[in-house]
């Protein structure tokens, strides 16, 4: 583990499959573990990252590290069903209760949600109203959200960055519902577990908009078959807004024609629930310190 001017290490688990990692890198430049390096590094900086693959037969942490080391563990999106009983979904379950044992804090995206859910004693199922791509939309905090440092700063409504096929179905026990919508029950979560704590979200605040896009024409095939789009030129069009919007953030007629605000064009509000994570994380391990 590299040393760390600000004193913070954190450990980024990069889920994704080794197919699906190159496909990632091929549309959008990286991975979806290299995205959460980069976001790290902006907003926490000076702290030392490094980088894990639990998914992976050869997945082990760096030599001479152990969780316990870490402040923090970063869950990552991917393509993984963990109803399926594959070789990586075990791997991948494995590392998610070996996290919570070891009591490091830990946040996650997307399927870094569904690992938490299902570690902990709950389940996640395909997504009963289809796919949710490109953006979740009308996303609203429940009570316990409203109050819950993860969502502060979001407003009683908001968008975000997503894209999935399968949802949690039933959070444990031991589980804070923080957000919803009308097409995903669980979109914000604390989970408690065997001495750890998870934050996470079903969407993906550490995405940007060419992410968006890389994410809408991988997938564009199973949009159409979704239902989503009646071609693949209509995904592609689409996604094509979605780019120029990320070149050109400002532009108030292409966030009109996608019915987006600055909950996802503004890199500060698109990534609040990270912030929150690190701010709330910073300040328990000060105080643990002093």
């Amino acid at each position: 583990m590299q040393s760390s001017s600000s004193g913070l290490c954190f450990l980024v688990a990069e889920t994704e499959p080794p197919d699906a990692r190159q496909k990632r890198r091929e549309s959008v430049g990286r991975s979806s573990g290299e995205t959460y390096l980069e976001i790290l590094a902006r907003l926490a900086p000076g702290s030392a990252c490094d980088r894990v693959k639990p998914a992976d037969a050869d997945g082990a942490l760096p030599s001479g590290t152990s969780l316990v080391d870490y402040d923090a563990v970063f869950m990552s999106g991917s393509p993984l069903s963990l109803y399926e009983e594959t070789p990586e979904v075990r791997r991948a379950l494995a590392f998610m209760g070996a996290v919570f044992t070891s009591g490091t804090p830990s946040f996650g995206s997307c399927v870094g949600l569904q690992l938490a859910t299902v570690a902990a004693g709950g389940t996640v199922r395909q997504n009963r109203n289809g796919p949710e791509a490109g953006f979740a939309r009308r996303i609203v905090p429940t009570e316990e959200g409203r109050s819950h440092p993860l969502l502060r700063g979001r407003p009683a409504a908001y968008d975000a960055p997503s894209i999935h096929t399968d949802e949690v179905e039933t959070l444990p026990d031991t589980a804070t519902l923080l957000a919803l919508n009308r097409s995903t029950v669980v979109q914000a979560a604390e989970v408690r577990h065997d001495g750890g704590t998870f934050w996470g979200v079903q969407y993906h605040p550490e995405i940007g908009l060419d992410e968006v896009t890389g994410a809408l024409r991988r997938q564009a095939d199973d949009l159409v078959e979704a239902g989503l789009a009646l071609s693949r030129h209509e995904v592609e069009t689409h996604a094509d807004l979605v780019e120029a919007l990320h070149r050109e953030p400002t532009r108030r007629d292409l966030a009109w024609r996608l019915g987006l605000d600055d909950q996802v064009t503004d890199d500060g509000n698109r990534q609040v629930e990270i912030r929150n994570f690190i701010a709330t994380l910073v300040r328990e391990i000060r105080s643990r310190r002093r």
